[in-house]
C-alpha cells in the first residue's frame, strides 16, 4: 500500500478536464473520471474484487482486492498511465503476497531493450517487461514518454 507518482499529462485518454466547474459539476465530474478509469482496469481483464475507485484532483484512490502482487502492480499501472492522473493511493490487499515489480518511467528515446539492458544487463530480456505489463501493452514497440512500466525481479 502507498501512494505511487504519475505524469499528468501522459497516458490513455480516458476523460477530459474542464476549469471554472461548480463545485457540483466538479463532483459529477470526478464521479465520471472513476467510472472510466474503473472501466479501463476492468476492461483489460485483470483479477480483483470489491475494486473500488475514486477520483478527485488528479489522485485516483483505489480499494479491494486482487489475488497476487502481479494483479496489484498492473491495477495500480492502469489506473495511473492515464491522462489527468498524477497519484494513485493504493488501498489493495494481496491475497498471496509476493515480491513487489521495480516500476520504471519511460523517458523518450527508451525501447523495451534499451529499458531491459538497464534494469537486467541483458536487452535481451526485453520479452520479459513486455509480458509484465501485459494486457496494458499490446506491442513492444509502442510505449511512450511519461510512461510507468512494472520491471519483476528476473
Amino acid at each position: 500500500m502507498g501512494l505511487f507518482g504519475f505524469i499528468k499529462e501522459a497516458g490513455e485518454k480516458l476523460f477530459g478536464h474542464k476549469d471554472d466547474v461548480s463545485p457540483e459539476e466538479q463532483t459529477r465530474l470526478n464521479q465520471a473520471a472513476a467510472q472510466a478509469i474503473f472501466e479501463h482496469i476492468n476492461s483489460l481483464g485483470l483479477k480483483w474484487s470489491n475494486l473500488m475507485v475514486s477520483f478527485m484532483g488528479g489522485q485516483v484512490s483505489i480499494s479491494g482486492s486482487t489475488p497476487d502482487q502481479e494483479n496489484r502492480e498492473k491495477i495500480i499501472l492502469a489506473a495511473g498511465n492515464v491522462q489527468g492522473v498524477d497519484n494513485v493511493e493504493d488501498h489493495l490487499s494481496v491475497e498471496a503476497p509476493a515480491a513487489e515489480a521495480r516500476f520504471y518511467t519511460v523517458v523518450s528515446g527508451d525501447t523495451l531493450s534499451k529499458i531491459a539492458a538497464e534494469q537486467y544487463g541483458n536487452a535481451s530480456k526485453y520479452p520479459v517487461i513486455f509480458e509484465a505489463n501485459k494486457p496494458m501493452l499490446k506491442d513492444p514497440n509502442k510505449i511512450y514518454p511519461g510512461q510507468n512500466l512494472r520491471i519483476p525481479p528476473l
